[in-house]
């Protein structure tokens, strides 16, 4: 199949994106053949639309051959086979990286103008280019945008090359492509219109969207502050985000060596806001307790702390509380949701450590509590059942394929956050009282 033009491979490449739509995303195009693709799925999906500026790095004589690519803030990605199969030197690398990098930052110039770019971080970033041949510009760009921040990375491009469709599925949390083939040859080969875009059209493409550019899910601001929250003997920092009409609040409890500032426990409260919920991401120790490794593990201290922030946290909003824990912050939650009278509404654990909580704490538990454990992350699996067996609350073990214990691979953090999206909104109403079990691995 061939595309008419750049406009029409972008129209068809936005129909397999539509459950994006609603959602806060913003589309980046990639110049300049990107842009044109970009600007008809930023349209139809109702989302933002802004350029990422990369630039291919080519061999010397042979410049459509690829040795990397370089993108925004810094960024790198070599291709070390084409660089030993062109026998390239250290200076001659260099040389051409500093043309180029002269060359991105003009463009940079020349397409935003006096624009900031949008922000990214803790959004859905939808990456679009034209097509993609050796991935090496796409994978610059996707690295980019998760430096940035970016909750959720979408490369979509409307052809690829089956080998680079394969490999930036690594780089980017998932990779929409209508058409792949073993055999590329030139990206310009499967459209019939795919005259040079020029920088003048790319300015104006991007003017024209910055004029009509729809009302952001994220200018939609829900009420966010940052605090100090009052809990058992110590004052803790807290970041605290109140959508409008939310009906629960999730108090956030991070694991050893983390704070609230940790990137996953972040990309989840940001899902659980869209779901209209509330989050409270604290830490539970001061910064001066959290150099004694001590009080790290101290899964009773960091149980007290974090019932009192949700007793303050009841207070503050007058929502009911849930706890979402990560590695020891799930013992602490599991803890904190045992004591008498906590009412709290549900617990998730998300790689967690619940075999460090008390069995007593197990097996007085009511609130309904979702075990998360990564596949490959066999000896946490293997405590949480044991964990599990002591239950009597209504409680599921659900195991996320091919995740380890940070839910670093592609796509394995959405599903936790997905996971924990569905199980505090099936259970909002009242407190846990000890429902017959339910368990699944």
């Amino acid at each position: 199949m061939r595309y008419d033009d750049r406009g029409a491979a972008g129209r068809l490449l936005a129909e397999r994106l539509q459950e994006l739509r609603g959602q806060d995303v913003v589309v980046l195009g990639l110049p300049r053949g990107g842009v044109p693709v970009a600007v008809e799925v930023a349209r139809s999906l109702g989302a933002a639309l802004d350029v990422l500026v990369v630039r291919k790095l080519g061999v010397p004589g042979q410049p459509e051959w690829g040795f990397g690519a370089i993108g925004e803030h810094g960024v790198r990605v070599l291709n070390q086979d084409v660089i030993d199969a062109a026998g390239l030197r250290t200076g001659e690398r260099e040389a051409v990286e500093a043309a180029e990098r002269g060359e991105l930052e003009r463009r940079v110039r020349s397409y935003r103008r006096e624009r900031a770019a949008l922000p990214v971080a803790g959004r859905t970033a939808v990456v679009v280019d034209d097509g993609l041949a050796t991935g090496a510009t796409a994978e610059a760009a996707c690295r980019v945008v998760r430096g940035q921040g970016a909750a959720r990375i979408v490369l979509a491009v409307p052809v690829g090359a089956a080998h680079s469709v394969a490999r930036l599925r690594r780089v980017a949390d998932d990779v929409v492509c209508p058409h792949t083939h073993r055999i590329l040859g030139s990206v310009g080969a499967w459209y019939r219109d795919f005259a040079q875009v020029t920088d003048a059209e790319v300015t104006s493409l991007l003017e024209q969207a910055a004029r009509s550019a729809p009302r952001s899910p994220a200018a939609a601001t829900p009420s966010e502050r940052e605090v100090l929250v009052p809990a058992a003997g110590a004052r803790v920092g807290a970041r605290l985000i109140v959508p409008d009409g939310a009906p629960a609040a999730v108090a956030f409890a991070h694991g050893s060596g983390s704070s609230r500032h940790s990137p996953r426990n972040q990309y989840v409260a940001t899902a659980l806001n869209r779901a209209g919920l509330a989050t409270l991401l604290l830490d539970l120790l001061t910064d001066d307790e959290a150099h004694d490794r001590h009080n790290v593990f101290d899964i009773l201290l960091l149980a007290r702390r974090l019932h009192a922030a949700s007793v303050w946290l009841r207070g503050e909003t007058g929502l009911p509380v849930a706890y979402f824990g990560a590695s020891t912050g799930a013992a602490a939650a599991l803890e904190a949701a045992a004591l008498s009278g906590s009412g709290i509404r549900s617990v998730v654990s998300r790689g967690g450590r619940p075999d460090l909580a008390t069995p007593a704490a197990l097996t007085r538990l009511r609130a309904p509590t979702l075990l998360i454990v990564g596949g490959r992350d066999t000896q946490v699996l293997s405590l949480n059942r044991l964990a599990a067996d002591r239950m009597h609350c209504e409680h599921r073990i659900a195991v996320v394929p091919g995740a380890t214990h940070l839910f670093e691979e592609p796509g394995t953090l959405t599903t936790v956050a997905e996971l924990a999206r569905d199980w505090f909104t099936a259970h909002l109403d009242r407190p846990g009282t000890g429902t017959p079990p339910r368990r699944s691995a």
